[in-house]
């Protein structure tokens, strides 16, 4: 009987520790995994993720996904991402952006884009030094979704001049273009 009440007396500190360390960062994973998403498929994502078809299909929104939809749709087509292999060789030809290899240390070794960097996505906010404000910055990795968690967290940071490539290196690699 003693074991039940001090189990009972134990439940609401349970409760807690619970919420606070699982559920609470479960949310968060996924709203930024929702996020991510929307990143990398880019405008009108919303709209096609639930089927809707234009106008008309929109009343069966809610509020929320009306303005995230209406928001994404206004952005230009590369404001967060770079989708295409002769987009970043066009973006690297006129600009020479810093070019961010999100991936393992150990990946980056194996190969990566020639003249890119390693910092490995669970660093990036740790080395913000290493990142110029006044520069533009593309970061992959090697399917798109590290480079879309990336941009996120550094447009968070107040970085404006960040993109994702969204191909990754995978892409990169697929088209035959030269690896380091």
């Amino acid at each position: 009987m003693a074991l039940l009440r001090s189990t009972a007396r134990q439940a609401p500190a349970l409760r807690t520790t619970v919420l606070r360390t699982i559920w609470q960062p479960l949310v968060a994973w996924l709203a930024g995994l929702s996020l991510a998403v929307c990143l990398l498929l880019g405008p009108g994502a919303a709209a096609a993720a639930t089927g809707a078809a234009g106008p008309a299909a929109a009343g069966a929104l809610t509020p929320v996904e009306l303005a995230v939809d209406q928001f994404l749709d206004a952005l230009p087509a590369d404001v967060l991402a770079i989708g295409s292999v002769p987009a970043l060789k066009a973006r690297i030809a006129s600009g020479n952006p810093l070019l961010v290899d999100l991936r393992s240390p150990a990946d980056f070794r194996r190969g990566h884009i020639p003249a890119a960097i390693n910092l490995p996505l669970q660093d990036l906010v740790h080395q913000l030094e290493a990142l110029p404000r006044d520069r533009d910055v593309v970061l992959y990795c090697t399917s798109g979704y590290r480079s879309a968690l990336g941009v996120m967290a550094l447009h968070l940071h107040g970085y404006e001049r960040v993109r994702g490539f969204a191909p990754g290196f995978a892409g990169w690699t697929a088209a035959g273009q030269p690896v380091a």
